[in-house]
């Protein structure tokens, strides 16, 4: 049923992808349902099926300080409280009603115990670590919005412009302005 999802992150035999599949847990969460809150330790990694999370801090100046967004079709989890074993300093909430996938730390450590072919799910952490540093902070405005236009533009269906403005760290009005000289063909 999962084969597929697991297939993605390498080659595996069917016997693994049968224990795979007898150990990762179906869920379904409502919008709005935090599936991580500061200050609780990360323990497991998620892929999501349908839906949208995203990943926040609360700042006194802004309402949500968004630090990542996830789609359906792309694995998830809370990379440095994951990797650390450390409290979160971030959020994790459905953005919408989701579906998708979990399976614990300790699971894959189970895993990899069984068949070592369950190493290849390292690539998972580290397409996680990349996707957060998926912006070069010196990189203008327009930069930002063209890399996610080219990337990720699925974000932009899903996500209203004020969350993408924060995930961007830009304001509205600039995103706004990026938007308009994309639009224009204006290349800065």
């Amino acid at each position: 049923m999962y084969g597929d999802i697991l297939r993605a992150t390498g080659t595996y035999r069917d016997s693994e992808v049968e224990l795979f599949e007898k150990e990762v847990r179906l869920r379904e969460v409502g919008k709005n349902e935090l599936l991580l809150r500061k200050g609780e330790i990360a323990r497991t990694v998620c892929y999501l099926l349908e839906g949208a999370v995203r990943q926040y801090d609360i700042l006194p100046e802004l309402e949500h300080n968004i630090i990542d967004l996830h789609l359906a079709g792309e694995w998830f989890f809370n990379h440095e409280s994951l990797i650390s074993q450390r409290p979160s300093a971030l959020f994790m909430e459905a953005y919408t009603d989701c579906r998708f996938i979990e399976i614990s730390l300790e699971t894959i450590h189970y895993l990899t115990g069984k068949s070592l072919a369950f190493l290849q799910l390292n690539k998972v952490l580290e397409s996680a670590f990349q996707r957060m540093h998926f912006f070069d902070q010196s990189m203008t405005p327009v930069e930002k919005y063209r890399h996610l236009l080219d990337n990720r533009p699925r974000l932009i269906q899903t996500f209203p412009l004020k969350i993408i403005a924060s995930y961007l760290k830009i304001t509205p009005e600039t995103l706004s302005r990026a938007r308009n000289a994309i639009a224009n063909g204006v290349i800065s």
